[in-house]
């Protein structure tokens, strides 16, 4: 039985690769005069610059952004830490999300069946709320948790522990939604069951030994609830 869902934004809800290639080409744009230095800091978020494709490892898929910020400020001269954050973030809320399916008609499916909907994200919350109101769902959702929210980031299981304390759910009751190993293990941390979906850049293999079930996207979890409710 599964009363509630905690979602993932990135990769999840939204496709990864359209939505933060963008975004990473913006941000190398700002950060970067020439198509060299470009390599260099792309090379440090494991993007490439020219093909615009990620690495399996890439910090833009796993990290937070103040994490994200650390890691390639070393590689920066004039601008400090502060300003840099400033300006990812700024970049993220103007970066264009295409949903990874029609959100609208499947979010609120989910919601008819009683469903307690919240939002766990290693992005900020003001981009997190801002990318789902122009996607026409923030209202579809309980709860909306960013990296700064006051429950740090994945894979530590801070946010949806939030999200089970605030709404008096039973972790083995709910189920996080996520395309990255980090949703899966913040999902085990937390005692909620694991689903992976495959709008990110993971394989099913790379996530299927981590997760309870993978399904190609969210549209599926109908159904799988209602298997689980048969067993």
């Amino acid at each position: 039985m599964i009363d509630a869902l905690i979602f993932d934004k990135d990769g999840t809800l939204f496709d990864f690769r359209a939505s933060w290639g963008a975004w990473t080409q913006s941000l190398l744009a700002e950060l970067a005069p020439d198509l060299a230095r470009g390599r260099i800091l792309g090379a440090v978020l494991g993007f490439d610059a020219e093909t615009h494709e990620f690495a399996k490892g890439s910090a833009v898929i796993s990290h937070t952004t103040p994490e994200i910020a650390a890691l390639l400020h070393p590689h920066l001269t004039g601008i400090s830490l502060s300003a840099l954050n400033e300006l990812m973030n700024a970049l993220s809320v103007s970066a264009p999300m295409l949903p990874a399916v029609p959100l609208r008609p499947v979010l609120s499916a989910l919601r008819a069946r009683g469903l307690t909907l919240g939002l766990a994200t290693n992005d900020t919350e003001l981009p997190a709320r801002t990318h789902l109101e122009r996607a026409g769902v923030l209202d579809l959702f309980d709860f909306v948790a960013g990296c700064d929210s006051g429950w740090g980031g994945k894979p530590a299981p801070g946010q949806l522990l939030a999200f089970a304390r605030q709404f008096g759910l039973t972790p083995a009751r709910t189920a996080m939604i996520g395309d990255s190993l980090h949703d899966l293990d913040a999902a085990r941390a937390a005692g909620m069951k694991a689903v992976a979906v495959l709008t990110g850049v993971a394989t099913h293999d790379e996530l299927a030994a981590h997760a309870d079930v993978v399904l190609a996207d969210i549209a599926g979890l109908g159904a799988w609830i209602d298997i689980l409710a048969t067993d």
